[in-house]
């Protein structure tokens, strides 16, 4: 098979400063999934909430990270509906944090609008959005 019968590479994100976009979604990713199992393993009971709110945080930033990095139109609309998802999570558990803290006995990655993470998890997405408005 010739290689002029071959679909074209479709061109991916992970480029430029993609790259560290992506390799900062990576950190969040490995972070949040690391910090997650420890809580729900040792300690899941004093604060279920939270710790599943840090579970589905770092569900969060594996699929996003997966979504920069795999080319295609499906792949940049899940990197937008998941980074989306991101910022409305952040802001909403970071208001819940200060108007309700009762329900956060123990801190989750996006308590305090990522208090905990340098407020990464604040800024993130917004530059998420940039890049991907940039780079369609």
């Amino acid at each position: 098979m010739a290689h002029d019968t071959l679909a074209p590479p479709t061109r991916t994100r992970a480029r430029g400063i993609g790259r560290v976009l992506i390799i900062v979604y990576a950190i969040l990713a490995l972070g949040a999934t690391g910090r997650s199992v420890v809580e729900i393993i040792e300690k899941f009971d004093q604060a279920p909430f939270a710790y599943t709110l840090s579970t589905l945080a770092a569900v969060v930033y594996i699929v996003a990270t997966v979504a920069l990095i795999a080319p295609g139109p499906v792949w940049y609309r899940v990197a937008w509906v998941t980074i989306t998802f991101e910022l409305v999570g952040v802001l909403t558990v970071g208001t819940l944090s200060l108007l309700l803290p009762e329900l956060f006995a123990k801190p989750s990655v996006w308590s305090w609008y990522g208090m905990g993470y340098l407020f990464i998890p604040l800024v993130l997405p917004v530059l998420g959005m940039l890049w991907l408005r940039k780079n369609r």
